[in-house]
């Protein structure tokens, strides 16, 4: 079923959207941490002055680790190196910063110790390694008094000698706390009791590593640098490190460890609503489109981001990006890129109705909710619908497959019409963000033009486009997991789709060419089929791996629902089967669930799918 154009866009204002002349200059934001308290726009500065002074009034409690927890792109760095300016201004507090994400494996453990030793005085070191070398054989004494007369080391060269000192063998390993110890005491001035300076070690981005990487980090803290004088910060998802998480091919031992590294843990909050809609501000200024996001649209982008910083950081840059390098827009007012962009991150079902391919039923979907809207409102209201609006009525009934008689029995046809409108349909008309901007969308000059653009397949380029917003866990680790757990790398998706067989039925098959070019080229076999008669010839000769069928064809609005019926009453094919559609209805997901079919109109979720088949199998 096609929908027509219900009612007319509106008449834009004079001032409902700058003229494309406006457009630029633009720029980019970067993804730093706040460098300090002037950046400060989510109000981390009261927390990162709280930890801080902990912190100072602790060193009597070293060694300790504090873990900052928080999901990925909230905050965390920022509010460590807030930490950090605070500190500066302690007396006898310095600090150091090592980034995990920077080595892998067991290179991490020893990155991470010298990074450490590199903070401390070159005489310290020297009498370190000085007293390393009188308690070894003579073999190694007298290599490591030749290193020391050669000349004189600078700190670099002393810290390399310590690690090939203590990390030489099995039994200097042992004896590397020790002597470690040894050498924070007398930088730090300890008296025994309490040391008067104090190290604090800031540990960033453990949560994006890989699994050996993790282990080599929390085995230095815990085992070769627990020791008087030395704090730990250290940021990560804590969520994201536990057994159901990065870890979950941790041995048992390897999990209990990690339960004992952090003695405390600092949650981040979600930053408030006021303190959000501000550093969205910040940001539209900085990049040049802050006359492009009104009151509605800042708070659709705060709360649907989930306050996220990095979130709003990408999309930011999003609009800059798609604004300045695709030429469609040069035709088109800045704020139609903002309003575009946002309905495709925000709403992605919604926007895939929006920007549907040629033939695939969604029609003006934008037309058709804003009539919803209106009918809508008709039939849920006491009273008879009035005269003037009942052909508006009738004929929105009419063309989704009602009798207009039942227009009087205004609950009932209510009920019915939403189970063959588009699922969202019914949350998203009282979604107030949403339909303002919907009606900001179409109020926007040549707004028509540019709907009639994104239906003919204009959409925004893919390397352009910001993550989706469910996504809310760190970047996947560079390297698989180590055998350390004895856990097995993952198969990759090439692996997992290599010879897989796709029978795809479709009767527009130029829509699907990205997405089966796409499964081809990761080592799947896609055969094609225009009909179902083609579809049930391919079946006769090979049984595939999982169907994937469009729902209308050949003039039959529910053509691919019955094609399917035919092949499961028949015995003919009973493995998995995804329904591609653009238009998902709560009628059309009803019968597949009948069918034991899945529906999406989601290519992610078809590959997805795909790869729970290709499991299965």
């Amino acid at each position: 079923m096609t929908t027509s154009a219900y009612l007319p866009p509106p008449a834009a204002s004079p001032a409902a959207a700058p003229a494309p002349s406006s457009r630029g200059p633009f720029a980019l934001l970067n993804d730093e941490p706040v460098a300090g308290p002037d950046d400060d726009l989510l109000g981390a500065g009261r927390a990162a002055r709280q930890l801080a002074g902990l912190l100072v009034a602790s060193r009597g409690s070293t060694p300790f680790t504090l873990a900052v927890d928080a999901g990925w792109g909230m905050g965390k760095s920022s509010l460590m190196r807030l930490v950090d300016a605070e500190l500066a201004h302690a007396p006898d507090v310095h600090t150091v910063w090592y980034n995990a994400w920077t080595s892998q494996g067991a290179d991490a453990l020893e990155g991470l110790i010298k990074s450490v030793l590199m903070r401390f005085d070159r005489r310290v070191l020297r009498r370190a390694l000085q007293r390393l070398s009188e308690r070894r054989a003579l073999l190694r004494a007298v290599r490591a008094v030749t290193t020391l007369a050669a000349g004189p080391l600078g700190v670099g060269g002393l810290v390399d000698e310590l690690w090939r000192t203590l990390s030489v063998d099995s039994q200097a390993r042992n004896e590397m706390r020790g002597a470690i110890g040894e050498l924070v005491q007398e930088w730090s001035e300890s008296d025994g009791f309490r040391p008067r300076r104090l190290l604090v070690v800031f540990i960033d981005d453990l949560d994006r590593c890989p699994e050996e990487t993790v282990l080599a980090v929390c085995e230095a803290v815990k085992i070769y640098l627990d020791v008087p004088g030395l704090a730990f910060v250290i940021g990560c998802d804590r969520s994201a490190l536990a057994p159901g998480g990065l870890l979950r091919d941790a041995s048992p031992a390897a999990s209990a460890f990690m339960e004992k590294i952090f003695q405390t843990s600092y949650r981040i909050p979600v930053a408030d609503q006021q303190g959000v809609r501000e550093y969205i501000r910040r940001c539209a200024r900085t990049v040049g489109i802050d006359q492009l996001l009104d009151d509605r649209l800042t708070t659709l982008l705060a709360e649907r981001s989930a306050r996220n910083p990095r979130r709003i950081k990408r999309l930011v840059n999003g609009f800059v990006l798609e604004a300045t390098l695709n030429p469609m827009w040069d035709e088109f007012a800045p704020e139609a890129v903002v309003r575009t962009l946002l309905l495709q991150y925000f709403y992605p079902d919604f926007y895939r109705m929006v920007a549907g391919a040629a033939g695939s039923g969604t029609g003006d979907v934008i037309a058709e909710f804003r009539t919803y809207q209106r009918v809508r409102a008709l039939l849920r209201a006491p009273g008879r619908i009035p005269e003037a609006e009942l052909p508006t009525v009738t004929r929105f009934l009419r063309e989704h497959d009602l009798p207009e008689e039942d227009v009087r029995r205004s609950g009932v046809v209510l009920s019915r019409l939403e189970r063959q409108l588009p699922s969202g349909f019914p949350e998203m008309v009282g979604d107030q963000e949403f339909t303002s901007l919907i009606d900001g969308l179409v109020a926007l000059p040549r707004s028509g033009e540019l709907l009639r653009r994104l239906r003919e397949g204009a959409a925004l380029p893919a390397e352009v486009r910001p993550e989706p917003v469910a996504y809310s866990g760190p970047p996947p680790a560079r390297v698989p997991s180590s055998a350390r757990s004895g856990a097995r790398t993952a198969p990759s998706r090439a692996d997992l789709l290599r010879g897989v067989r796709i029978l795809w039925v479709d009767d527009h098959p130029r829509n699907n060419d990205s997405l089966a070019g796409a499964f081809r080229a990761a080592g799947a076999v896609v055969r094609i089929a225009e009909d179902s008669r083609a579809a049930d010839d391919a079946l006769a000769v090979e049984t595939p791996t999982l169907i994937i069928s469009d729902i209308e064809r050949g003039g039959n609005p529910r053509e691919g629902l019955e094609h399917v019926a035919r092949l499961r009453r028949d015995g003919r094919y009973t493995g998995p089967v995804v329904f591609y559609a653009g238009r998902v209805t709560p009628e059309r997901e009803a019968v597949a669930r009948e069918l034991a079919a899945h529906m999406t109109s989601s290519g992610s979720e078809i590959e997805r799918l795909i790869v729970r088949a290709a499991e299965a199998g």
